[in-house]
């Protein structure tokens, strides 16, 4: 054929478009390895026919001119269809379960589908300058299929989690689990909108219940911190002298800590908080880590001094003076203050109002109306008929809700499966299926080269997974807080706290430097480029890059979500404590990146009035972290924990009354057939006796028997309808 002679890049359009038609006809072949052979011509198309190209440049301009022809001609549908047909293959599942061992050979056919599906989500979802017209419309077309119940009658993404507890739960040991991961990460990204859509959202979402104006965009402020080093504290540097002195190291009390019960294993990186502080070369930048801070010494809270200079004064970056954040308050603290406020001045207190100031002194109107100006309340509409809107957060939530925590349990399970800390266990989950090859390496390059590729697949099964979960957190928030609190409470049921800190309860430091990438094997990088001869020392040297970008962002990722998790749920911030997090925590600080200082901070502050009294004077200067970078609450007694003996908690009641709230919710929106005591009552006479009754065919014979037996002979009470129930 002459055709196959011309290259791809020298065709028109029309020409494209009708080698692409040809190409969909021929997937819809009975015979596998035909349809194989037809799907990976797809796949070069969508890689950018790189083998015609010159630069990376042109790889990625090609890729993303065919990737919106692809679209255009419909190539996505017929994909969605093999991939169901893949999913449901019982043959290829039980023949996957007989095996001892999988590998690469058993999921060919579902990654090639799955890597076209990816590279088009992911390339259409992106903005980019050069982006035309009609690609903008086709951006909002696919949002929207992938959105709403066009495939299969729901959201694109429900056939990916089921492709995830079908994993899970053994019946599918085959499924390239990263693949499947990242697809439903960047499917819901795209569909609801990543970080900066929802700050819009939030935004306009005020605009429209009259609320006043957000006092700050998050993101901005946090990109403005600067990460700053939380030195050692006063006994840890008289305990490091002294270890200096004796030559050798030993446990130091303070950061004495259990493992994890919930998961116990022996934990490598469990003893070594104090080789940690001794040996990392970051932490000797500052000046400021010899000396004993004179704040260490006391534990009243001063503001305290300003930051010193971590680069030389010459290059000094302008930081806005004062707090970063505007201060806030709840309501429930202004009833709080009330009600303290007129038991004191006045001897009786109104329970939750929060207008009336009668009696109470000038001072106190001044608080009461400082504290309304920081105060961020959000209406929510009352109980009755509710206008839902179907967004798609609404109509994926709608879809999850069935098997809500089948999906969860199984999204931990894999997280827990890829963390550095798990030991691998024969009984637990193999992710491995992607990355195995079936010729096991024999040569030392060859065994390099996979464990390279084992931990890089790992550290991005954490990343969409930690991504994954964040957005489905912040989303379902948005949408409505008992979805959000729904969500929250089948990941704590499902251990989501201690697994998290597990994953923090690894040398933090060598997991954001890790280097577990082979540039030169980076695409498009392989295919335009002569490869040079990989050898066992340029493995073993790595890239140049200082951080490991993608753990980092795992590693906030898995802050925020325990942020989400346990902020203003007593019993779960005791939780923190259970599991002793503190020191956990404190070793994450050492990363020097502000917007993971940040969060980590933040958990700190929340259990530090239960950390008691001497832990906070041996930890000043995590206080002063915590002061200058967190929020303030303005009654905040973080502190202090003064009021800490006053509360009995009962934590088992705080998340049994939350499940109620969230299961009359559930009912009231999501229950088709209406029953339970949310449904209106008719009490029209004239609307309840007009309205047309199915009536059985035999109805006509029997109803006298039935007036005699129900109405007539059954005596009736009058009098006692006038007496008051």
């Amino acid at each position: 054929d002459n055709e196959k002679c011309k290259r791809w890049i020298e065709l028109t359009l029309d020409e494209q478009r009708a080698y692409v038609m040809s190409l969909l006809d021929a997937l819809e072949v009975t015979d596998r390895d035909k349809r194989l052979k037809v799907a990976r011509a797809i796949l070069y198309l969508a890689q950018g026919v790189f083998d015609e190209c010159d630069t990376e440049v042109d790889v990625l301009h090609w890729s993303r001119h065919n990737v919106f022809l692809l679209y255009d001609m419909g190539i996505f549908t017929a994909l969605l269809e093999l991939l169901s047909m893949e999913i449901d293959n019982n043959q290829a599942c039980s023949s996957a379960v007989r095996k001892p061992a999988i590998s690469l050979a058993d999921s060919t056919e579902l990654r090639v589908l799955l890597s076209i599906m990816y590279l088009m989500v992911e390339t259409v979802r992106v903005q980019t300058e050069d982006d035309r017209p009609e690609w903008r419309a086709a951006r909002e077309a696919f949002k929207n299929e992938l959105g709403s119940p066009l495939y299969n009658g729901e959201p694109f993404a429900l056939l990916l989690f089921t492709m995830v507890t079908k994993f899970c739960s053994m019946n599918a040991p085959h499924f390239p689990m990263k693949k499947v991961l990242l697809l439903l990460w960047k499917t819901i990204l795209f569909t609801l909108g990543g970080f900066e859509e929802l700050q819009e959202m939030k935004v306009r979402g005020r605009e429209r219940l009259n609320l006043p104006p957000l006092p700050e965009d998050s993101i901005k402020v946090v990109r403005a911190m600067r990460a700053a080093s939380p030195p050692a504290s006063a006994m840890e540097l008289i305990e490091q002298q002294q270890q200096q002195k004796r030559g050798r190291r030993s446990r130091r009390p303070l950061v004495k800590q259990d493992s994890l019960d919930t998961y116990n294993e022996r934990d490598p990186f469990k003893n070594d908080d104090a080789r940690d502080e001794e040996e990392d070369p970051e932490d000797t930048d500052s000046g400021i880590e010899g000396e004993v801070d004179p704040l260490d010494r006391d534990v009243i809270i001063q503001p305290p001094p300003p930051p010193p200079p971590l680069r030389p004064p010459t290059e000094r970056v302008n930081f806005p003076k004062g707090l970063p954040w505007a201060p806030k308050v709840r309501e429930k603290d202004i009833e709080h203050f009330l009600e303290t406020s007129r038991n004191k001045f006045i001897g009786f207190t109104l329970g939750n109002d929060i207008e009336t100031l009668v009696g109470l002194p000038r001072p106190i109107h001044e608080s009461v109306k400082t504290l309304k100006q920081v105060s961020h309340r959000v209406a929510f509409p009352s109980s009755g008929e509710e206008e839902v809107e179907e967004t798609p957060t609404e109509m994926l939530y709608l879809g999850m809700l069935p098997n809500l925590s089948q999906y969860v349990i199984a999204l931990l399970k894999l997280l827990l499966a890829a963390a550095p800390t798990s030991k691998a266990k024969t009984d637990s989950i193999n992710i491995l299926a992607d990355v195995l090859p079936e010729e096991m390496p024999i040569t030392v390059l060859q065994s390099m080269k996979l464990g390279i590729d084992v931990n890089r697949h790992k550290e991005i099964i954490v990343k969409a997974i930690s991504a994954l979960l964040l957005l489905l957190l912040k989303h379902f928030k948005l949408n409505h807080v008992y979805q959000f609190e729904i969500v929250s409470q089948h990941l704590v049921f499902a251990n989501c706290i201690p697994l998290i800190l597990k994953f923090f309860n690894q040398n933090i430091m060598s997991y954001i430097s890790a280097k577990n990438s082979i540039c030169v094997l980076d695409f498009p990088h392989c295919v335009v480029h002569e490869m040079p001869e990989l050898t066992a020392e340029s493995l073993e040297a790595g890239d140049s890059n200082q951080f490991c970008w993608r753990n980092l962002f795992s590693c906030i990722n898995l802050l925020r979500i325990l942020n989400k998790l346990t902020k203003w749920k007593h019993s779960r911030t005791m939780m923190l404590v259970v599991f002793k997090s503190a020191p956990i925590l404190k070793r994450a600080l050492k990363v020097k990146q502000a917007m993971m200082q940040l969060y980590v901070l933040k958990l700190l502050k929340i259990q530090t009035k239960y950390l008691g009294r001497q832990w906070r004077k041996s930890n000043m200067k995590t206080m002063s972290a915590i002061y200058q970078k967190v929020r303030h609450r303005l009654n905040d007694d973080w502190a202090y924990g003064n009021d800490i003996d006053a509360r009995p908690w009962d934590f088992q009641a705080e998340e049994c009354a939350l499940r109620e709230s969230i299961e009359k919710f559930n009912s009231r929106r999501y229950d088709k057939n209406k029953n339970g005591d949310f449904t209106p009552v008719d009490n029209c006479l004239q609307s309840v006796l007009g309205q047309r009754v199915e009536l059985p065919e035999d109805f006509h014979y029997s109803y006298e028997m039935w007036l005699e037996r129900e109405v007539f002979s059954q005596p009736i009470q009058w009098e006692g309808l006038l007496q008051n129930p």
